[in-house]
């Protein structure tokens, strides 16, 4: 009980900081740490801080506690108290939560597959040769489900294979081989669960935009607005020079198909006129000079 007097006001002052940074701040999420060593969590913590996005680690029952505060005065932070679960982080910062997203997505990376740990996705290995010699792992990978013979004095799998399906727990001894075979399913690194712009709420599905993509998209669709302005005769200032030039074009044509004379038309009426002159003098058998 006497440690208790002495504890509680640090906690009130961690979830009071919480909060005021919360406020001050336009951008709020929630960041998953599970499985994130803690070497490697230190580095991602400095280049996001080098960022602008400061990342802050506390027990959930405070950033729990500061987002419940906080919510009183900006009720979109209230959705974020539901991603307040596990081994959890806080970011409040400037920018934009698209941006974020994709900073913390490039801190992911391929890691081994641990036993016990549950697949986000179906793991699949692939048909074909595998770096082992003939012997009892031959029997190991099938006792595990993978689909193991022996050809050509090779040890290979027959075709390819789901060992694992999407929210299965993945066993050890599938957990070993699949790091033997190279296979590496799972990710470390920052998870974006949640995030709040000022009065905006984001779920992860909605932040996590393929760039390249969208910007190929808007390409295509560029070209498509732009051919259709110029078919229908549409003037803007991307589309009035071109406009401009094809009346252009179709202005001459029309006037060297009429025979009207300009300086714009005069060498074409000429060339047209020697081209005649010499047809003629071919279906007369008249010599030409």
């Amino acid at each position: 009980m006497p440690g208790r007097a002495t504890v509680r006001p640090q906690k009130l002052a961690r979830v009071g900081a919480l909060r005021q940074l919360v406020l001050d701040h336009p951008v709020t999420a929630l960041v998953g740490l599970r499985g994130v060593p803690a070497a490697a969590l230190q580095t991602m913590r400095r280049g996001l801080r080098s960022r602008g996005h400061p990342l802050l680690v506390a027990p959930n029952s405070a950033i729990r506690h500061a987002l419940e505060a906080a919510a009183k005065e900006r009720p979109a932070l209230r959705p974020l108290l539901e991603y307040v679960t596990d081994q959890t982080g806080l970011i409040a910062a400037e920018g934009n939560p698209f941006v974020l997203y994709q900073e913390l997505a490039r801190t992911r990376s391929p890691t081994p597959a641990r036993g016990g740990a549950v697949a986000p996705n179906d793991i699949v290995v692939p048909g074909g040769e595998t770096p082992f010699r003939p012997g009892p792992i031959v029997a190991e990978l099938q006792h595990a489900g993978f689909p193991a013979a022996i050809e050509k004095g090779k040890v290979v799998l027959k075709r390819d294979a789901t060992v694992v399906q999407a929210g299965e727990v993945i066993s050890t001894e599938k957990a070993n081989l699949l790091t033997r075979l190279n296979i590496y399913p799972l990710e470390v690194g920052l998870e974006l669960r949640a995030a709040v712009e000022r009065e905006t709420f984001y779920a992860p599905a909605v932040l996590a935009v393929d760039l390249d993509r969208q910007r190929a998209e808007l390409a295509v669709a560029h070209q498509r607005a732009l051919a259709l302005a110029l078919e229908i005769g549409y003037f803007t200032p991307v589309t009035t020079p071109r406009l401009l030039a094809r009346a252009h074009r179709r202005a001459r044509a029309l006037a060297v198909a009429a025979a009207y004379p300009t300086a714009a038309t005069l060498p074409a009426l000429f060339a047209r006129a020697l081209r005649e002159a010499r047809a003629v003098d071919g279906l007369t058998g008249t010599p030409g000079t």
